[in-house]
């Protein structure tokens, strides 16, 4: 390869990490244009539990639901890449961040992550304990509804500002993500977190 060629990260391997403080939300998305999936690339049953223009008016099947920006966004706020575990954690951390989750949205996710979702998106037991944690984490946590925030009047400050600016505690954050690793030694993602 030569030298000056810039080598192309995959999406197995890309992160922002917790301590990636000075990266602006745009730089960190912009790292991860050409690994982002688009809405017509996610299955069918994953946009109508996920993402909140599926939702019935007047009733919110699942709290925490937001479109693909919206989550890559979160991604990088929690200093998650793309694996199922980031995932898992990703999208608990979002719905416990709302407050409003009820045991039975959580088990009704659960099940639908780990019997409808097809085959990389499929949550397996190690994700769900993952997503279960989150929903906990995010449900503690003192900062704003992820899944309320307009991310776009942060796209030029860096990562730690905007943790700062919406509440979100990366020391709370990085003690569950230590935790984990330690739950999931042999898991990439759980590993490489902290």
């Amino acid at each position: 390869m030569n030298p000056t060629e810039e080598k192309t990260i995959g999406w197995r391997d890309w992160i922002v990490p917790l301590g990636a403080r000075s990266q602006t939300l745009r730089q960190a998305l912009d790292g991860s244009a050409h690994l982002r999936a688009g809405q017509g690339d996610i299955p069918l049953i994953i946009q109508l539990v996920e993402n909140p223009k599926f939702d019935i008016p007047g009733i919110d099947l699942f709290n925490g639901a937001v479109d693909l920006d919206t989550h890559d966004c979160i991604h990088v706020l929690l200093g998650r890449g793309m694996l199922p575990k980031d995932e898992a954690f990703v999208i608990g951390f979002t719905m416990g961040s709302t407050n409003r989750v009820t045991t039975t949205e959580e088990k009704l996710f659960a099940l639908a992550a780990k019997y409808l979702y097809p085959g990389p998106y499929k949550f397996s037991d190690e994700e769900i304990h993952v997503f279960r944690d989150a929903v906990r984490l995010g449900f503690v946590s003192d900062c704003e509804s992820l899944s309320k925030i307009d991310y776009g009047q942060y796209m030029d400050l860096p990562v730690g500002e905007i943790r700062e600016s919406i509440g979100l505690e990366a020391d709370l954050l990085e003690a569950y993500y230590r935790i984990e690793k330690r739950r999931y030694p042999d898991d990439v993602a759980s590993r490489r977190i902290v």
